[in-house]
């Protein structure tokens, strides 16, 4: 479980949050909704700990592990898939590349062998003999096959590059998954596949899923709970029939739409002509 206490921020004397308090539970997936600006991105930024609040906390278990998977769908064009999943365990790659690199040396001295031999013990309590089989199965899981697994990031479709950026935030099992805005570069074809995916995994793996999504329908399909920010304020959060309605869409986003319920009761909004 990630939770905020009395959470608030501030830029250069303005306030951003204040007094939030939200509890995310595993096994549910959360949808962060809100025009252009609102604060979604910083919203998620603290819960990572990349931006420390100026007021309150957020209270996750340090003994738990999160993951963030991030806009930026370009970082890796160089390296290779396989080699990119496994970066999702910082811990695990850095002992890689740091014993691969005293195994090419030339003058292979004492002092490296001591090192290696301690790297080597890190490597197997990480369970890094079963990592790169570990790796090759969550992408498989998300079709990425084996004939993709060592080419160049740069070599891959858009909706395969995303899918490969979710199974490098799923490797090592975390317990909180947050993800700012991962189907913002996809048709609605394969947006709704990941969104599915997505809700999948956190049902099968029991995990908490935050996720910053622009699209309200499918927020509205695939979320368990979404939260509306207004100007940096937290306005209401709820399942999907009780925040999306016409007066939040017209508050939030300024748009007059109709709100219609699918079979499932799900509302999806129409805009009005």
């Amino acid at each position: 479980m990630i939770a905020t206490a009395s959470l608030g921020m501030r830029f250069s004397g303005r306030k951003l949050f204040e007094d939030v308090n939200l509890k995310f539970t595993p096994g549910n997936c959360y949808g962060v909704i809100g025009a252009n600006g609102a604060g979604k991105s910083t919203f998620v930024k603290i819960l990572s700990g990349e931006l420390e609040a100026t007021e309150g906390e957020v209270i996750f278990d340090k003994n738990k592990r999160m993951s963030v998977l991030k806009q930026d769908h370009f970082q890796y064009e160089d390296e290779e898939v396989l080699n990119v999943v496994l970066m999702g365990n910082k811990k695990l790659w850095d002992i890689m590349v740091e014993k691969n690199t005293i195994y090419a040396k030339t003058d292979f001295t004492d002092e490296d062998g001591i090192r290696a031999a301690e790297l080597e013990g890190e490597f197997a309590e990480l369970n890094g003999w079963d990592a790169e089989t570990e790796a090759e199965t969550l992408l498989m899981g998300l079709k990425i096959g084996a004939d993709l697994h060592h080419k160049l990031m740069k070599e891959l479709t858009e909706p395969e590059k995303v899918k490969v950026l979710l199974a490098q935030a799923l490797f090592g099992e975390p317990d909180v998954l947050l993800l700012d805005e991962p189907t913002s570069a996809l048709d609605l074809n394969n947006a709704v596949e990941f969104m599915k995916i997505l809700k999948n995994i956190s049902i099968k793996k029991n995990i908490s899923v935050i996720i910053i999504i622009h699209d309200l329908n499918l927020a509205s399909l695939f979320c368990d709970s979404l939260i509306i920010l207004k100007d940096g304020r937290f306005i209401e959060k709820g399942s999907p029939k009780e925040v999306i309605n016409e007066e939040n869409i017209k508050s939030v986003y300024n748009l007059d739409c109709k709100v219609c319920y699918n079979e499932n009761d799900k509302p999806y909004i129409i805009p009005k002509t």
